[in-house]
């Protein structure tokens, strides 16, 4: 399911229009990444918990030459679903 098709069933579920729908998904992705990036948490529940993992600094090594290379450290985001979501894959 991509964009478009997520859009035309909430559209057809809850009667309203693709264009608000549409407005209501962006606002919400964009609500969700300033709250992760910000470092909080943002619990939906039944769905999941969206969340930023701090990775830290650490030596690889270049698969091409052997060399070690510094990875520096960063933050990213993490999607873990929620209990009713698992039970539904089951």
């Amino acid at each position: 399911m991509n964009k478009a098709d997520l859009l035309r069933t909430i559209a057809e579920e809850t009667g309203l229009t693709s264009k608000s729908c549409d407005a209501m998904l962006k606002s919400l992705t964009d609500i969700v990444i300033k709250a992760v990036a910000k470092g909080d948490k943002v619990s939906l529940i039944g769905f999941g918990n969206f969340h930023g993992i701090k990775r830290e600094a650490r030596i690889g090594r270049n698969p091409a030459t052997g060399g070690k290379i510094n990875i520096p450290a960063k933050t990213l985001p993490k999607f873990t679903p929620g209990k009713k979501f698992k039970d539904l894959l089951d």
